[in-house]
Order: structure tokens, then sequence, then C-alpha cells
């Protein structure tokens, strides 16, 4: 009695224990994910956020600021997309109370700044912009890029 496995059975018991699995998990209460939305700066400092999470920061100087409105309209369309790309949405419309982010980036009324988790060669907007653009110069910015090749090596 020959005990080898052929190509055939051995990619069908493979798949059958990738199926199982995943159907055993799915029986499995899953953590929720973690509520995502806009933070103020007040609450974020750099030290805390540095290499972890991407910064999107949207400041103005009121939170009447029809800009500022604008883009807080467009941004909840994109929780999910953020989240996945690991952002942390940061809002800023006090500069009498200027926060440590504000000090170091010094906008001049409304002001969309995209970084990468480095919190360098921040990316400025003077105006609001849309979800796709928004999207697209994270997934452009160096460890954004280095992190999808990680993920998805045949991207390369």
């Amino acid at each position: 009695m020959d005990h080898t496995l052929d190509r055939r059975s051995f990619v069908c018991l493979t798949a059958c224990a990738v199926l199982f699995s995943s159907l055993s998990r799915a029986g499995e209460a899953e953590e929720p994910p973690a509520a995502f939305g806009p933070v103020p700066a007040s609450e974020i400092t750099e030290a805390d956020e540095l290499f972890l999470r991407r910064p999107v920061i949207v400041f103005a100087d009121s939170p009447n600021d029809p800009n500022f409105i604008r883009q807080m309209e467009i941004l909840p369309t994109l929780y999910a997309q953020l989240a996945l790309r690991d952002v942390v949405l940061i809002t800023d419309t006090d500069p009498a109370n200027p926060s440590e982010i504000r000090k170091k980036l010094r906008p001049r009324g409304f002001s969309l700044v995209m970084m990468d988790k480095d919190w360098r060669s921040p990316i400025r907007r003077p105006s609001p912009r849309a979800a796709r653009e928004i999207i697209n110069t994270i997934d452009k910015m160096p460890i954004a890029r280095t992190e999808a090749l990680e993920k998805n090596p045949a991207g390369r």
C-alpha cells in the first residue's frame, strides 16, 4: 500500500483544512473593531502615535468654517478605508489655544494635512479634498507603499 499523496489529494486536503478552519472561526464571537472617528488635537501627541498611525489633520480657525464643515462631511464615507490604513483623524479648530500639533505645523486658516507614520513631510491642501484624492495620497506615501508590498509581494 502506497502512503504517498499525489498532488491533487494534497491540494484537496489543504483546501478542506482551510475551509474547516474558517468555518470553525465563523461561529466564534469576533471582537468588534474600535470606533473610528475624529479626535481633537489636544488629545493626541506625536510621541504616542509615531510609527503606529498616520495622521490626517483637519485644521480651521473655527468649527463653523465652511471648508471645515465640507471636509468633515466627506470624511465619514472614508472611515473604514482610513482605519484599514492605520490613520488617526485629527481635528483642530482652536487657534486661540494651540495644540502641540498646531504649533508644529503652523496652519493658516483651513488646511488638510496628511503625513506618513513617521510624521514627516506633511502634504498640505488649502481646500477640502474628495475622498478618492485623500485615499490616493495616503497610498502613495513611502511607508504605506512598503506596507502594501509586504502584504502583497506579487504587486512588485
